[in-house]
């Protein structure tokens, strides 16, 4: 049985569009992974404990017939095969590639933070996440240092 899942993509090193290109065509290529959509990039203001590039986000839907864990553990396969390391990282600092599982099937551990559910509102807006749904949590977001790319997105 496949669970419809969303997550969030986000990066800051290196070459940022080409991790988040990899990272999706890696992630549809898992076994029973079946790409459904992916959202415009946007380029976000980084928070956190030390100054650091700009970060590229995006959100993909995909079907998958992996439990969360499963998957969970492929997105962390994807992300050190693609460079990172989160044992060297600082927490909230520069990393190469984050790919985090935001919702699956009715499970969703969505905040309220722009990066994460405007790319997200922008390919599932009518998923309900405690009782609103991403498009409403979209609409009341602070998008103060988000900006959406006129980017191509890149077919996987």
């Amino acid at each position: 049985m496949s669970a419809t899942v969303l997550l969030s993509l986000g990066g800051n090193l290196g070459d940022r569009k080409a991790a988040m290109d990899e990272a999706i065509r890696r992630l549809a290529a898992l076994p029973g992974v079946r790409l459904m959509a992916r959202s415009a990039y946007y380029r976000t203001v980084p928070e956190g404990p030390i100054s650091q590039p700009w970060f590229l986000n995006i959100a993909a839907a995909v079907a998958t017939p992996l439990s969360r864990e499963e998957l969970v553990r492929a997105c962390r396969e994807i992300e050190t095969a693609l460079g990172r390391d989160r044992r060297r990282e600082i927490p909230w600092g520069p990393r190469i590639i984050d790919i985090d599982v935001i919702a699956h099937g009715e499970e969703a551990t969505i905040d309220g933070r722009a990066f994460v559910v405007i790319p997200a509102a922008e390919i599932a807006g009518s998923l309900r996440v405690g009782g609103k749904t991403l498009a409403s949590l979209a609409a009341s977001a602070d998008r103060t240092g988000l900006e959406k790319l006129d980017w191509p997105v890149e077919a996987t």
